[in-house]
């Protein structure tokens, strides 16, 4: 298997360089104002990356990074830090995706819900790399320490490998002492919104669930420990 440094872009170290970091928070505090006024998100982030001539990557960074701070408020107040015995029911490929980059040593963001996200786009193609591996077995050692009745882990069908993925997640679960379910399917974000504890960084899921754990963020900080997180949050 061909080696691949999952979410690198060359580019992102001059466009999130030190020199960079700056501007970019003083735009993210433009567009937090913007959103706070009720103006969506892709017309903030696009008017603010055209003042400042951003690359789509800035611009795609700073919508991940910032929300209006009223959704802010609803996402930590659903927030729990406790799991053991529940169920809970994850978002699979954000989860995995987040943790590959992880240990890739790319690039990651502390958002200002306190999530993480990157900026690797899935769309419909993914390939397992060796950082997978880790992934699986990093995010399955971590739901065990957290003593959790039950993981449902849900992938998306459309996404390419997603069966070898799954295969891949019960050949691990097999060293662990939870219970472990995965189910490829068509609507996971919709399935998600329904459950009653979910992980996932997807804003659109975390503002319409009941209650969810920062799982990624948890999972760096037991098994790589601090992180050079780039952190533009305004």
């Amino acid at each position: 298997m061909k080696d691949a440094k999952r979410g690198f872009v060359p580019s992102d170290e001059r466009e999130f360089g030190d020199k960079t970091i700056p501007k970019l928070r003083k735009a993210a505090e433009e567009v937090l104002f913007l959103l706070n006024h009720g103006y969506p998100v892709k017309g903030a982030t696009r008017f603010v990356g055209d003042h400042y001539m951003f690359s789509e990557r800035q611009r795609l960074a700073l919508a991940r990074t910032v929300s209006p701070e009223e959704q802010i408020s609803s996402r930590i107040s659903r927030e729990v830090k406790s799991i053991e015995g529940e169920t809970i029911y994850i978002d699979g490929f954000n989860a995995i995706i987040g943790l590959e980059i992880a240990f890739s040593e790319s690039m990651l963001f502390i958002c200002m819900d306190g999530t993480i996200r990157d900026l690797a786009g899935l769309r419909g193609t993914y390939r397992l790399i060796p950082e997978t591996d880790l992934a699986v077995k990093a995010l399955l050692k971590s739901l065990d320490s957290l003593k959790v009745g039950k993981a449902v882990i849900y992938l998306d069908k459309p996404v390419s490998n997603s069966g070898r993925l799954k295969q891949k997640i019960y050949e691990y679960a097999e060293e662990v002492d939870i219970e472990v379910e995965v189910e490829i399917e068509d609507a996971v974000d919709y399935i998600l919104k329904q459950k009653p504890l979910i992980a996932s960084g997807d804003a659109i899921i975390l503002d319409a669930c009941d209650k969810w754990f920062n799982l990624v963020r948890y999972v760096i900080e037991e098994n790589i420990g601090e992180y050079p997180y780039i952190d533009i949050c305004p």
